[in-house]
């Protein structure tokens, strides 16, 4: 149990520490962030752990994510 609580905590603080550089982003790079992690954990799930499912998936959904802001409409001022 003790090794869980350790590994959660790293995990935590890893996770921490690389959002933090993403407060500068413009915001292609963040729905294509956005998208490959959503596609990346897709891609894991449907294929059992599979790494190339995992990283076929936060590639494609890289893809998807950047291209969502030329898709939604933008707001008149």
């Amino acid at each position: 149990m003790m090794i869980y609580r350790k590994i959660t905590t790293i995990t935590l603080f890893i996770s921490c520490f690389v959002l933090g550089g993403c407060s500068n982003l413009s915001t292609h790079q963040k729905n294509a962030a956005t998208g490959a992690a959503i596609g990346g954990v897709a891609g894991a799930v449907l294929t059992g752990g599979s790494a190339l499912g995992t990283v076929g998936g936060a590639a494609i959904g890289g893809v998807i994510g950047h291209g969502v802001d030329e898709v939604t409409p933008k707001k008149k001022k």
